[in-house]
């Protein structure tokens, strides 16, 4: 089937194998969840790196799973840019649960942080160049245009944010974890400052 005759059936083709990815991604963090052998809560508390790096990690993949439910919407057909983009997305999405078990194993480690932080800004790059796929080639009405204005400007925010967390890990990892957050936090809000900021 070409690209020309593949239109809304083979977009939720793709959409269902994303979200098959995904939701394996999310099992496979889950499963480096490892309950400790000795019983008492000192044994539980002294997890708090591992839960913590996994909640973290897991609030990222449920942010890229919504929006990437909600941009599907506005795609109409399946072209090239858009497959390879979307494996793209998937493979360094698919890199988390290493990251994440890395972070959590050492503690926010300097060196584990600055490891984690590079791994969060690979999808973030391939979610921008998926994003412009749709944006070129899916519906092109007002409704769509402007949610496309909205995550652009997000999706640059995001990319840019992680590129001031990333030097900022040698002096501390934990302002590089904060910009992490501040990312999260970033996409979380229905409307983000940037809105505000350009007037829409």
């Amino acid at each position: 089937m070409s690209e020309e005759t593949e239109g809304r059936g083979g977009v939720t083709r793709v959409e269902a194998f994303s979200d098959g990815v995904i939701a394996i991604i999310i099992t496979i963090m889950v499963l480096e969840m490892h309950a400790p052998k000795e019983p008492g809560l000192a044994h539980l508390w002294a997890l708090w790196p591992v839960f913590t790096a996994y909640a973290l990690s897991f609030a990222y993949v449920a942010i890229y799973w919504v929006n990437h439910h909600r941009m599907f919407h506005f795609a109409s057909r399946v072209t090239n840019g858009l497959v390879w983009s979307n494996i793209l997305l998937l493979f360094a999405l698919s890199l988390v649960p290493f990251a994440t078990a890395y972070l959590g194993e050492h503690a926010f480690s300097a060196e584990a942080t600055l490891l984690y932080m590079c791994v969060m800004m690979l999808p973030a790059c391939a979610y921008l160049w998926l994003q412009s796929e749709v944006r070129t080639t899916g519906r092109q009405d007002s409704v769509a245009q402007d949610y496309h204005r909205r995550m652009f400007r997000k999706g640059v925010a995001t990319s840019a944010i992680y590129a001031v967390g990333i030097p900022l890990t040698f002096l501390s990892p934990w302002l590089g974890l904060a910009c992490a957050a501040l990312v999260a936090i970033l996409w979380f809000l229905p409307k983000s400052p940037l809105d505000a900021l350009f007037g829409t």
